[in-house]
């Protein structure tokens, strides 16, 4: 489904003492990072907020004058979209994925007479979330034309003066902790700690890989602890990494000659798993300490 993204980066953050929040890091990653992950996908990406490097392209704006609060962002973003569609995204969701993204896109369903303008997140407290949410553009274009000839300003308006007057569905929070956001260096310290769960930590940190590496490709992960775990029992603990690093070296080589990345990562692994376990059954020994019996 086609749709711009709008991020709004601009706050005060006042509950973190000035700090540049969007800059906070989580898992190694800027918020603001992690928050465009979550839309890759989209045609054209907008951050209201102070320029600053990102991991992938965005458009800037601001809104005028800075500090004016969200209504105001939200137009400044909005002005430079094209798309029927928009998400609109705070920039500091630590947890927030392409799943909550897509399900928020599916509920504002077609357009009609009839049909929703929106969609909000609504957090397991039964919180609605109006940036973390998709819109018709139109309809917001219209509401927002109308609070400015209504008050003659956009600036400090609330957002609830917007999404009041909104046809709205609620999309559950059906990733866990999608609509977990950073007001506070308790939140930061909590969202620090969170990916860092035992059930968690290798997901994140391969995708926070990915990402500063430049590549995308699915990482068949128990493929690859498999193979390092053949190499270090079957020639020496060193082998692991080694073994992994020349994995994806043929990978990367055999998509340059034109193979599919993930197949190419699951070929190499095959390879050199049947060699660390050949290498195993001939050493009849140590293979802790690459050291084998002698004959």
């Amino acid at each position: 489904m086609s749709y711009d993204a709008i991020v709004l980066a601009g706050g005060a953050a006042r509950r973190l003492g000035g700090a540049d929040k969007p800059g906070l890091r989580v898992g190694g990653r800027t918020l603001l990072d992690r928050v465009l992950d979550a839309c890759a996908d989209a045609t054209a990406t907008v951050v209201v907020g102070d320029r600053r490097p990102t991991a992938r392209p965005v458009r800037w704006a601001r809104e005028n004058p800075p500090g004016a609060g969200p209504v105001a962002a939200l137009d400044a973003g909005l002005r430079q979209t094209t798309a029927e569609l928009v998400l609109v995204l705070s920039a500091d969701l630590p947890f927030l994925g392409p799943a909550t993204v897509r399900a928020l896109l599916a509920a504002t369903g077609a357009a009609g007479a009839e049909g929703p303008e929106g969609a909000l997140l609504r957090d397991r407290t039964g919180r609605d979330q109006p940036l973390v949410a998709a819109y018709r553009a139109e309809p917001l274009r219209r509401e927002i034309a109308l609070l400015a000839a209504e008050h003659g300003t956009l600036s400090g308006l609330p957002l609830r003066a917007l999404t009041a007057e909104l046809r709205l569905a609620h999309v559950t929070d059906t990733e866990p902790l999608a609509s977990f956001d950073c007001d506070t260096w308790e939140d930061l310290a909590s969202a620090r700690a969170r990916i860092r769960e035992h059930g968690n930590v290798l997901e994140q940190w391969i995708t926070a890989a990915k990402a500063e590496l430049g590549i995308d490709v699915d990482v068949d992960t128990k493929a690859l602890l498999d193979l390092a775990r053949d190499a270090a029992h079957g020639v020496a603990r060193p082998a692991a990494p080694l073994t992994t690093f020349l994995v994806g070296y043929a990978a990367a080589r055999a998509e340059a000659a034109g193979a599919d990345p993930a197949a190419a990562v699951a070929e190499a692994s095959r390879k050199a798993a049947d060699l660390a376990l050949r290498w195993a059954a001939e050493s009849g020994g140590d293979a802790e300490t690459g050291e084998g019996t002698p004959g």
